[in-house]
């Protein structure tokens, strides 16, 4: 009985593109929830958080969503491995796993951060 041959590995070339097209679509999806936990603590204590809003923290604010988009960045770190290992068929139809635990934990971190970090700071 003949053992089949082991595939090939799948050529970088082949790998990023298709990380591409799944994870940067979904980039706007990412956005939108943590913009949604963020509009929901404003407006839910609104008069707390009016004298919050300046040209200043408008610059922090985006520097804050820069660094969101820097952490949704590191599913590459695991996606491109996977794509190259012997799972990657798997991987590709299991891979909104990780899309969706990373975001809930991302709305996680930020519901935490504005009620421990930013809310009690505030005057």
């Amino acid at each position: 009985m003949e053992t089949p041959p082991p595939t090939p590995p799948t050529a970088p070339a082949a790998i990023f593109p298709d990380a591409l097209r799944f994870w940067e679509p979904r980039r706007i999806l990412y956005n939108l929830a943590l913009t949604a936990v963020a509009a929901f603590c404003v407006v839910s204590t609104w008069p707390h958080f009016r004298p919050a809003f300046t040209l200043w923290s408008l610059a922090r604010l985006a520097v804050l969503a820069l660094l969101a988009n820097v952490c949704y960045s590191a599913a590459y770190l695991v996606d491109l491995p996977m794509q190259a290992s012997d799972l990657r068929e798997a991987w590709k139809r299991r891979r909104w796993i990780l899309l969706l635990g990373g975001t809930l934990f991302a709305m996680f971190i930020e519901f935490y951060w504005i009620g421990d970090e930013i809310y009690p700071y505030v005057n």
